[in-house]
């Protein structure tokens, strides 16, 4: 397909899409080569695809809001009386879609992932939906601690499993109303995020903390609120979905970004002043916060002390040809493998590997041989 037709379904100028031209990556997938938008550019949403003559639309970045009274009303009192709140969970996040009769799963970059496009059929039938509604793009989460991606345990989900989150339109990247939405799933028999109810704009900051308070005791992520059309969105995480992500960015200081750390530490910031917690309740707070800094780093630096490298493990289940596709994936990005674990299970490859990060090694093992630090 040619640009004009292409810069059409996109619904922006040639001039436009010509500028876009010059940032998209091309990529192959299993012979079929597609180019993909990397970086928000242009007003075309970050992993929108061009393949074989179609588009697939990148998934819209979701506001966060770091003060429930204030955000909720803020995000919502001119679009809707009311929000859906549904949860918001700890994996990665994928776009599948039907091209040319075959689905494929596109990560949030736009990538295709060979891993997810040849395991999610085992975790999900989706020919019917496609079969009824070719132009859907369904959007969901993969949960689970056998995860290449983000590792987390769901005491649901003892291997990896799909959670839909949104069902849009692959060309325009309109999405369908929420209950709409979670009826078709329903109808499909494709499992869903967990719906928390509706609620009116002015009660629902209240009603919203009441469930960041039990998913934060049960060490869950965080919750989603969505305008009735499902267009406005607005997340907001627990204090255990921060920790753990500062205990994690802690673990391999050298490799995550300061601003990585730095907004995670305000939205705690925040969290404790619109909590009106106690000086007390205050310090266990910080003392948390502390233990999920220190301790982690200090692992980290013990491990690199004894002559071992650091990184992100991950365990994975799944055919042999398809642990072989997803190290071929992983490895073309530049990642640096090590297989720690490898064995057969009821006819899958069961793998536990380490990506190596190399910088927090490095550095690590620098200032432990007495490198100065400049400050």
């Amino acid at each position: 397909m040619n640009g004009t037709e292409y810069h059409r379904l996109l619904g922006i100028g040639e001039s436009a899409f010509e500028s876009l031209e010059d940032h998209l990556e091309e990529r192959n997938y299993d012979g079929l080569e597609y180019r993909h938008v990397p970086d928000y550019r242009r007003g075309v949403e970050r992993g929108t695809v061009l393949i074989d003559g179609e588009v697939v639309r990148g998934f819209p970045k979701v506001p966060r809001t770091l003060v429930l009274s204030d955000g909720i009303p803020e995000r919502f009192s001119t679009v809707a009386d009311r929000i859906a709140v549904e949860e918001k969970l700890n994996g990665y996040n994928v776009r599948i879609a039907r091209i040319d009769g075959e689905e494929l799963a596109f990560s949030r970059s736009g990538m295709v992932c060979p891993f997810t496009t040849r395991i999610i059929e085992r975790l999900v039938d989706l020919e019917p939906l496609f079969e009824t509604h070719p132009e859907a793009m369904v959007c969901g989460e993969m949960i689970g601690p056998e995860n290449p991606y983000t590792a987390h345990d769901y005491p649901e989900v003892d291997s990896l499993a799909f959670r839909a989150f949104d069902w849009r339109d692959r060309e325009s990247g309109d999405p369908l109303p929420v209950e709409e939405r979670r009826e078709r799933y329903e109808r499909f028999e494709i499992p869903q995020t967990r719906l928390f109810g509706s609620y009116e704009i002015e009660t629902a900051a209240d009603e919203v903390r009441e469930i960041v308070e039990t998913l934060d005791d049960d060490g869950r992520e965080g919750v989603v609120m969505k305008s009735p059309e499902g267009v406005d969105q607005l997340k907001y995480t627990t204090s255990a979905a921060n920790q753990d992500d500062l205990e994690f960015a802690f673990s391999l200081p050298f490799d995550y970004g300061q601003a990585f750390m730095f907004r995670r530490l305000i939205r705690e910031g925040f969290q404790a002043v619109e909590w009106n917690e106690s000086d007390a309740v205050a310090r266990e707070r910080a003392h948390e916060l502390g233990e999920a800094i220190l301790l982690s780093m200090r692992e980290t630096i013990e491990t690199v002390d004894d002559g071992e490298v650091v990184g992100e493990r991950h365990t994975v289940r799944a055919s042999p040809e398809t642990v072989d596709v997803l190290f071929e994936h992983l490895r073309g990005q530049g990642l640096q493998l090590e297989i720690e674990a490898d064995r057969r299970e009821d006819g899958d490859r069961v793998c536990t590997f380490l990506k190596r990060t190399q910088s927090t090694t490095d550095k690590t093992r620098n200032y432990l041989e007495g490198h100065v630090v400049q400050e």
